[in-house]
């Protein structure tokens, strides 16, 4: 089985597939090195990544991707890896990748998940399916920012995390802290299986002192975990590890 980097450490055991967990994180934390950090591991380990970029764009993971040793295209040209550009769609421009959402609207994004529903099939493809599978979404809650909250929170509750359940995968999304309402994060957290926060830890008045990058597993449903808040180390090429 594909292994979590990070994440796997610090429960007793592999996350089950059909998961799905929430990620909090607070905007200069580690979490978007973080998040391909994790896909590159899962890769790295046999598996399969479709990775939403929303808060980048796709040229800049795969640089990311190549800064830790792998090769994109080559995944992606075996279906390995898909990119799914959303960035692009925030600027209000057309997108030339393979893997695109144009419309950020939850009503164009809802008739696209239903008409292949009705076709009976994944609307990420009949082949995806399977516990080799990883979802991340870099900042999910981007598409708050072209939607009325409920109708967006509605839309991921009750059609994007039972879809990808219903694959079998394992399904990372992410939103920024303090930008949706508390009842966003409180509807969207008793629905997850798993709540992992980053932060930042500022040094306070400390002359000299550095800020701490730290990460936590809050909840986890299914298997025993390390409650503890952990420094987290980032090296040259940008891979995030846990300073023990």
């Amino acid at each position: 089985m594909p292994r979590l980097a990070l994440i796997e450490n610090l429960t007793s055991g592999l996350i089950p597939p059909g998961s799905t967990l929430m990620v909090e994180f607070d905007p200069a934390s580690q979490w978007y090195n973080t998040s391909v950090t994790l896909a590159a591991g899962w890769l790295r380990t046999g598996g399969r990544v479709i990775y939403s970029a929303l808060a980048q764009p796709p040229d800049d993971i795969r640089s990311q991707f190549r800064r830790l040793g792998l090769k994109p295209e080559a995944l992606e040209k075996e279906e390995k890896l898909t990119i799914e550009d959303w960035y692009t769609t925030t600027l209000g421009q057309k997108s030339k990748e393979k893997h695109s959402i144009q419309s950020l609207k939850v009503s164009d994004l809802s008739l696209s998940l239903a008409q292949t529903e009705l076709r009976g099939t994944s609307y990420w493809g009949s082949s995806n399916v399977g516990p080799d599978l990883l979802f991340i979404s870099d900042d999910d809650g981007t598409v708050a920012r072209f939607n009325d909250e409920k109708t967006w929170v509605e839309l991921r509750l009750t059609r994007v995390n039972p879809g990808i359940r219903s694959l079998n995968a394992i399904n990372f999304f992410s939103i920024m802290r303090g930008v949706q309402s508390e009842w966003a994060y409180k509807r969207l957290e008793g629905a997850s299986d798993g709540i992992i926060d980053f932060r930042l830890e500022e040094p306070g008045e400390k002359v000299g002192g550095e800020a701490k990058s730290m990460m936590r597993i809050r909840f986890m449903k299914s298997l025993a975990f390390d409650r503890r808040w952990h420094q987290l180390k980032t090296d040259g090429n940008l891979e995030v590890s846990l300073d023990e």
